[in-house]
C-alpha cells in the first residue's frame, strides 16, 4: 500500500507516517529526511538545500524528483511506500504518478492534514526544543508555511478530485488523526 501525507511544516506527517511504517511495515519516503541527509553529505546539491531551507524557499523540483525516483525504483519497497512531505508542487505530483505507473505502483490514500498556521507555530516551538532542529525557527517556519500553502494549494485541488483522498483535521490530538487514517486504510 502507497500513501502519501501532506499538509504544512509541522502539521504531524511526520508522526503519522511513523506509525504507518510500523503499523504496515512500509517505507517512509520523507522528503525533509531525505534533505536533511544530502546536507550531512556536504555535496553541492546539499548545499544548494541548505541555501534554499535557510531563506525559507523550497528545493527545486529537480533536486526532489531525483532523490525521489531512486526510492520509487527500489524493488524492495514497491508498493509499501508512505509519503511523508512529497508531492509539494503540481510538477512533484504529476511526476510521481507518471514514475508510480512506470513502475506499476499507485496511491492507494491521500490524507491532507489540514492545520492552521498558529497551531503550526506552537507546534513547532515545542518541536524545536525536543528535536533541536535547525531549520525550526519562528521566521523560517512561517516563510515555509506560507510557501507551501501558496504552492501546494494546485496539489491539493489535483488530489481532492481522487476518490481516495481525505481531508483529515490535523488539530486534533495524535491519536485522533490516528484513529481517522486507520478507518481509511481498514487496519
Amino acid at each position: 500500500m502507497n500513501i502519501i501525507l501532506f499538509g504544512p511544516p509541522g502539521a504531524g506527517k511526520g508522526t503519522q507516517s511513523k506509525y504507518l511504517v510500523n503499523k504496515l511495515n512500509n517505507f517512509q519516503v520523507s522528503t525533509g529526511d531525505i534533505l536533511r541527509e544530502e546536507i550531512k553529505k556536504n555535496s553541492i546539491i546539499g548545499q544548494q538545500i541548505k541555501k534554499n531551507m535557510n531563506e525559507g524557499k523550497f528545493v527545486s523540483d529537480e533536486i526532489v524528483n531525483e532523490l525521489i525516483e531512486k526510492i520509487i525504483n527500489d524493488t524492495q519497497k514497491k508498493d509499501k511506500l508512505i509519503f511523508d512531505g512529497y508531492p509539494r508542487s503540481l510538477s512533484q505530483a504529476k511526476y510521481l504518478d507518471l514514475l508510480l505507473d512506470k513502475s506499476g505502483q499507485k496511491i492507494d490514500h491521500i490524507f491532507f492534514l489540514n492545520v492552521n498556521k498558529d497551531i503550526i507555530i506552537e507546534r513547532i516551538e515545542k518541536r524545536k526544543i525536543l528535536e533541536n532542529r535547525a531549520d525550526d525557527n519562528t521566521e523560517t517556519i512561517l516563510k515555509r508555511y506560507d510557501t507551501y500553502m501558496e504552492t501546494t494549494r494546485p496539489v491539493l485541488e489535483f488530489y481532492s478530485q481522487n476518490p481516495n483522498f481525505h481531508e483529515i483535521n490535523g488539530t486534533q490530538e495524535i491519536d485522533q488523526i490516528t484513529k481517522e487514517i486507520e478507518a481509511f486504510i481498514n487496519v
